[in-house]
């Protein structure tokens, strides 16, 4: 396993001891590990989704390609107890 070194201000390093107090995590190492992992599935899913708008930008979906589509949707948004 790589060791990644880096420097973090006062604050930063309170807030992550917070956290450990707070049983969120166990040490520092693991908050770092969770914040990495977070940061880089968020820029994947963001990417993700930037193709997928662009891909209906490009090609945009016809009236005749989902018939029925907006009425499932609101039977199904009906149906929900909220």
């Amino acid at each position: 396993m790589t060791q990644l070194v880096t420097r973090v201000d006062d604050e930063l390093v309170a807030a992550v001891d917070a956290l450990i107090s707070s049983g969120l995590v166990s040490n520092r190492s693991e908050a770092v590990r969770v914040g990495l992992e977070q940061l880089v599935d968020r820029h994947r899913r963001d990417q993700v989704g930037a193709q997928i708008v662009a891909g209906y930008r490009a090609l945009p979906q016809r009236d005749d390609e989902a018939p029925g589509g907006d009425a499932a949707a609101a039977r199904m948004i009906a149906e929900e107890p909220w």
